[in-house]
């Protein structure tokens, strides 16, 4: 049954950052298709397990290539890095929350999601994974209130990085240890990338 504390919690919206650049890793990140299907629909699929509604940002250029059973957001504003792809989530729903993926995370998987969100702090700017790789917030797999969404646009000006935003403002931001350290590897470089191949072999693989 679902208390009338859960009931006030803002809707949890989906959003998968595919508009990168893949600069590092020499091609687009998010059409790789480590599960069977192109990265960015794993990802998407994957939020809809735990989410209200899942879209997918992108840039504009981008807008036509994206399948379209899933839904899209092309960025509304420009040179702020993953910071565009959250803040136009934002201006085109500013009433609910959102919880943000990277399409460069192929180890991510239900179980660190749901852990994410049952840990939830409705009342804060954002819930957040500690880095096992710095132990620095994660903002690439953050659930933004919408109480955020004021202070990502205050600080937009000066800061086109969400995790300096976490870091400037910590006191309303819960931050977790990850149950499962690996399911944050970023995949964004070939290097990245046969590191998990390998990993994502050795799971698969029958004993």
């Amino acid at each position: 049954m679902i208390s009338k504390e859960e009931n006030k919690q803002p809707q949890l919206y989906g959003l998968v950052l595919a508009g990168g650049k893949s600069m590092r890793m020499g091609h687009d990140k998010g059409i790789i298709k480590w599960h069977g299907i192109e990265q960015r629909y794993y990802m998407a699929d994957l939020l809809k397990s735990v989410c209200a509604n899942v879209i997918i940002s992108c840039r504009p250029e981008q807008q036509n290539e994206i399948d379209p059973k899933y839904q899209v957001i092309p960025d509304s504003v420009t040179g702020a890095g993953p910071m565009t792809g959250i803040m136009s989530a934002f201006k085109a729903h500013t009433d609910v929350a959102w919880l943000v993926t990277a399409c460069d995370l192929p180890l991510l998987d239900a179980a660190t999601l749901q852990y994410l969100i049952e840990n939830r702090a409705p009342n804060g700017i954002a819930t957040t994974f500690e880095s096992p790789f710095d132990s620095l917030p994660e903002p690439l797999i953050t659930i933004w209130e919408p109480a955020g969404y004021d202070i990502l646009s205050f600080l937009a000006n000066d800061v086109t990085c969400p995790r300096k935003v976490l870091i400037r403002n910590s006191g309303q931001v819960k931050m977790l240890k990850p149950p499962d350290p690996d399911a944050l590897m970023n995949a964004n470089t070939p290097e990245d990338a046969e590191k998990v191949k390998l990993i994502i072999h050795s799971i698969s693989k029958p004993l």
